[in-house]
């Protein structure tokens, strides 16, 4: 029975990286196959990839989901969004001295009003708000919350990157390749890829197709279990289009592998193929992947490196072997890669 500390580990904190490489494709690449790691630039990523294989990206695009505000009571309030359900009503995350009540009222960067309708969540982590809106003689003149948040909110970097958010991370923090607002946190393996590196792609034979998951703030959220069965994951949306299923078909029919760029791709696709194969089409998932899980799409993973004791590291574990990302972690520290979203990544191959 796994537990809380068969995923952890100690990582200099000098090896958490807090900014961007130089360029894109320039960060580092460990490849972890058949027992045996090699040390790459990620540049090279096309030479690791055969004719006729799959990469499947994720195309959602970070919203500026961090405000600051005040409660009714004047008291100062952080607020992470979740998700915006719609033109008037989001879920998030609060931090404050005490917790605003069902019914209160909260005002973010002195723009925007909200209602707190309620809490949710197995603790009750979240906050349901919803936009308090006065009459307007011109309805053109009325915005909805995904548009106030647009043009009041601050980029939401991760709690482990110390600096606030600059037009440099406005732009890095971003695949070039972000088109679907709503995600929280960007996924963070598409960032190592540039415009010149899909060419490369192109020219050696990779099919690229697409899928949008949402993340949401709960991937923040510590593991708070010892045993990790009774942990249950936040839910978070995705789409995956008919183009995407009928390119794995066409991998899979010529013999080529499928390689989800990033634990969201990854997640994406196996919970679209929990009950067989896969159907396009929009769903949430809540999907917990684990040592011992049987993977039904994925061949291959791009994955940047993640935090000890998180869920992702255990997903990691279930896909290349939690003895092979022991290794693979121990040879990245004393190889001095750098860490997390704006650190290096790895190639894994399915155990």
């Amino acid at each position: 029975m796994l537990t809380l500390d068969d995923f952890d580990f100690d990582l200099p904190a000098e090896l958490v990286a807090q900014q961007p490489s130089g360029q894109r494709s320039a960060s580092r690449l460990l490849q972890v196959a058949d027992d045996a790691l090699h040390d790459h630039r990620f540049s090279l990523l096309p030479d690791l990839l055969d004719s006729g294989d799959l990469l499947v990206f994720n195309d959602t695009r970070v919203i500026k989901a961090r405000l600051f505000g005040r409660k009714e009571s004047g008291g100062q309030i952080e607020v992470l969004i979740e998700r915006i359900v719609d033109g008037r009503h989001a879920v998030a995350q609060i931090r404050a001295s005490k917790s605003p009540k069902p019914g209160s009222r909260i005002v973010l960067e002195e723009a925007i009003e909200l209602i707190v309708r309620g809490r949710r969540g197995e603790q009750g982590e979240f906050f349901e708000l919803e936009l308090e809106r006065e009459p307007a003689a011109d309805s053109a003149a009325v915005r909805d919350l995904f548009s106030l948040i647009e043009a009041h909110g601050r980029l939401p970097l991760p709690p482990y990157i110390t600096h606030p958010a600059n037009a440099d991370d406005e732009a890095r923090y971003q695949t070039v390749f972000a088109r679907n607002p709503g995600a929280v946190a960007a996924p963070t393996a598409g960032l190592h890829f540039d415009d010149a590196l899909f060419g490369r792609l192109g020219e050696r034979g990779v099919e690229v197709a697409w899928l949008t998951l949402h993340v949401g703030a709960g991937t923040f959220q510590p593991v708070r279990v010892q045993r990790i069965a009774a942990h249950r994951m936040h839910a978070e949306r995705f789409t995956i289009p008919p183009a995407t299923i009928a390119a794995i078909a066409r991998t899979r029919e010529r013999g080529g592998k499928v390689v989800a760029v990033g634990t969201t791709s990854l997640r994406a696709l196996e919970a679209a193929a929990r009950n067989g194969e896969p159907n396009p089409g929009a769903a949430e998932t809540d999907i917990f992947i684990t040592p011992g899980y049987r993977f039904r799409l994925v061949d291959r993973l791009i994955t940047n490196f993640h935090l000890p004791k998180s869920t992702l590291l255990m997903l990691v574990s279930a896909f290349a072997g939690l003895d092979t990302i022991r290794a693979a972690y121990q040879h990245a520290i004393a190889r001095r890669y750098r860490f997390f979203s704006y650190g290096d990544a790895m190639l894994l191959t399915r155990k």
